[in-house]
């Protein structure tokens, strides 16, 4: 009974402390690295730890809170979301929160998976780390293109990359963000994730 009241307690102390990290990290310039188009987001290393060390609903939560975040970002903070808040404010919702909470729940399902896979289990970690990234850009740009791709500030886009379809699209406009995503999100957050579970299992 004391294990289990202390295990609660880590587990709310640890949720309280990377929704703290995230929240800091969608209001200051840390969290963001503005570009053209697509957004370098680190937030993506906070919820792959908590998907990864708390498991899959914590995973969605973080993920909500960094959903929610990025769509408050569209409210004047971010010109490219604020574009698309324009064209549909529901469309921009789900392309902001809902691929979000759909990326940290799966980060921590696959970790379970890997964990239970004995080729895979000793750097069950570090894929359930790379695979947040590769989710978070399939999901927000999967969706991005399926509400927004045939809209006129998207095809503008589009031409001026020389872009003749979605696939292509969608491979000029993550370019090197979504490498840089993955592999930030590989490094530290592989590292943070290893820390935390060693300490969790020690208590």
């Amino acid at each position: 009974m004391e294990n289990n009241k202390k295990m609660n307690t880590m587990y709310m102390v640890e949720m309280a402390l990377l929704i703290a990290i995230i929240l800091i990290m969608a209001f200051t310039p840390i969290g963001y690295i503005r570009t053209f188009g697509l957004e370098i987001t680190l937030i993506v290393v906070p919820v792959a730890v908590g998907a990864v060390t708390l498991g899959p609903t914590a995973g969605a939560v973080l993920g909500a809170v960094f959903g929610i975040t990025s769509f408050i970002q569209c409210f004047g903070m971010s010109p490219f979301g604020a574009v698309l808040l324009s064209i549909n404010p529901i469309y921009t919702f789900i392309v902001c929160v809902l691929s979000r909470i759909l990326m940290g729940g799966l980060t921590g399902l696959l970790y379970k998976i890997f964990q239970k896979s004995n080729p895979l289990k000793k750097i069950s970690v570090m894929l359930a780390n790379l695979c947040c990234p590769i989710l978070n850009t399939l999901f927000f740009m999967g969706t991005l293109t399926l509400f927004f791709y045939r809209t006129e500030y998207i095809q503008g886009i589009a031409q001026s990359m020389g872009a003749g379809n979605p696939f292509i699209f969608v491979i000029l406009f993550v370019g090197v963000n979504g490498v840089v995503e993955a592999v930030a999100c590989f490094v530290a957050g592989s590292a943070i994730s290893q820390a935390l579970k060693k300490v969790v299992k020690r208590n």
